[in-house]
């Protein structure tokens, strides 16, 4: 009798398990690699704007991996970074093996937030705006004709029928509690990245209760979208420090700063004329210090990227322009106007930035590596006050929750830096910080150790170290 009643709990849970919800759909989930899992899509809709009644609905998407837990907990959200990332996405492609590995807890939802992947119902705006490509443009010039631009695309939008004010953190919180009644879960995890833990972090201010467990890694605080760029100056002495602990003694030592100043001094004085064949037509682009900066900006999340900007720094101090020519013609259209989609765009405009923070960070760029280029949203700053966007000051309070949450931080991350995300957690009172050394910003996937505290984590067991190493690569 005993075994026919535990033949008879399997059986169940095994039917509980292929079940789908009200708005849910069977598929077969297909990764770029052709690999496939059973899961069910599902859709929900909510209204576009809560603040206001007669508001439109928009379509929220997600993927659900159902657990291969007999006895699952509370379901697993992820959410994406950018802002702009999409959820189904990533799970599609680079951390596929994760979202299975953590089916061993419970339901892995992969979440496409408002305005990103499946969710996405907004037409990206093409404005009249042109950078010139074949004479100097000034750092001052260059901000105004994309404040111009950006200007022209709210009109834009406002036109479509676009309630631009609703894509903002808050209102993708209440699309998670939304999400959660949708999976009729009384709690819901959040396991998310970059901006994905901004969002995770707002929600554990705002609907703490309905949480269970949090994972963030790379973590962006409630205040810290705009980045200090004294700290990005000190990343680039830490990879400096990495890099060149790594060589034997008989290779030369780098001084990234002295590299990338002489690069950028070279430039301003003596932009570079770089000329190429299109259907038979010569295009020109000058190339300038500004655009260093943009794709220095670009490519310091991770170690191997950031290698490759150092590559390129040196080829021009060298005065070798084909790498820089060719990545310039595969991704830069002199020909195309300047672009924004909305969703992300206006998240960070909408989180925004204090002005005492706004104070310091002026004047730290004056003299950076970079500029203001790492958060050229913080020359949006004046126009998200003038469209009544920014969140304000009761926002950008950092979160504190008794939530038991989970942090992971790269030592060599080059957008969020480790002491950044160190304050972004200080209120919280259930905080495990662990440390991946040598590890950049897309650091899930850096060291199978990982993943296995990840799911010591979820399970409630103490996790084995609060270090990891990783080798540079």
């Amino acid at each position: 009798m005993k075994i026919l009643l535990i033949m008879i709990s399997i059986l169940l849970a095994t039917i509980s398990l292929s079940q789908p919800l009200k708005h849910e759909t069977s598929i077969t989930f297909t990764t770029g690699d052709d690999k496939t899992v059973a899961a069910y899509k599902g859709v929900f809709h909510v209204k576009e704007n809560r603040q206001k009644k007669n508001s439109k609905t928009i379509p929220l998407h997600y993927v659900r991996f159902p657990s291969t837990s007999k006895t699952p907990g509370n379901p697993i959200v992820y959410l994406a970074g950018g802002p702009g990332g999409s959820g189904i996405a990533t799970a599609k492609y680079r951390r596929f093996e994760l979202f299975m590995a953590m089916r061993e807890v419970a339901d892995v939802i992969a979440f496409d937030q408002r305005g990103t992947g499946d969710s996405d119902t907004l037409p990206e705006c093409e404005s009249d705006q042109y950078v010139p490509t074949d004479r100097p443009v000034s750092d001052k010039e260059y901000i105004e004709i994309n404040q111009t631009a950006l200007k022209k695309c709210f009109k834009f939008w406002q036109d479509k029928g676009i309630d631009y004010s609703a894509y903002t953190t808050t209102e993708s919180v209440a699309d998670l509690n939304d999400l959660r009644i949708q999976l009729d879960a009384d709690k819901i995890s959040l396991w998310g990245i970059s901006y994905g833990s901004h969002l995770a972090l707002a929600a554990m201010k705002i609907m703490e209760e309905k949480l269970d467990k949090v994972i963030i890694a790379s973590a962006e605080g409630l205040s810290q979208t705009i980045k200090y760029p004294a700290r990005t100056d000190a990343y680039f002495k830490r990879f400096e420090t990495a890099l060149n602990q790594a060589k034997n003694k008989t290779e030369m030592q780098i001084d990234i700063k002295a590299l990338m100043t002489r690069v950028h001094k070279k430039l301003e004085a003596q932009p570079i004329l770089l000329t190429w064949q299109d259907e038979g037509k010569e295009i020109s682009y000058l190339l300038q210090a500004r655009l260093m900066k943009q794709m220095a900006s670009g490519m310091i999340s991770d170690p191997s990227r950031a290698q490759q900007m150092l590559m390129l720094y040196q080829a021009v101090d060298a005065g070798i322009t084909a790498p820089i020519s060719g990545i310039i013609q595969k991704h830069l259209n002199p020909k195309e106007p300047i672009k924004f989609r909305l969703m992300g765009t206006v998240m960070d405009m909408a989180s925004g930035i204090s002005p005492s923070r706004r104070n310091v960070i002026e004047k730290q760029a004056k003299s950076a590596l970079l500029g203001g280029y790492l958060n050229f949203s913080l020359y949006f700053t004046d126009l998200a006050y003038e469209l009544g966007l920014d969140l304000g000051e009761t926002f950008r309070k950092e979160a504190s929750s008794d939530t038991p949450t989970l942090l992971f931080s790269g030592t060599l991350d080059g957008r969020t830096y480790i002491e950044s995300q160190h304050e972004a957690v200080a209120d919280l009172s259930q905080v495990t910080k662990i440390t991946v050394q040598n590890a950049g910003h897309n650091l899930f996937k850096s060291s199978p150790k990982v993943i296995e505290t990840m799911l010591q984590f979820m399970h409630g067991q103490p996790v084995e170290s609060n270090v990891i190493n990783v080798d540079l690569p």
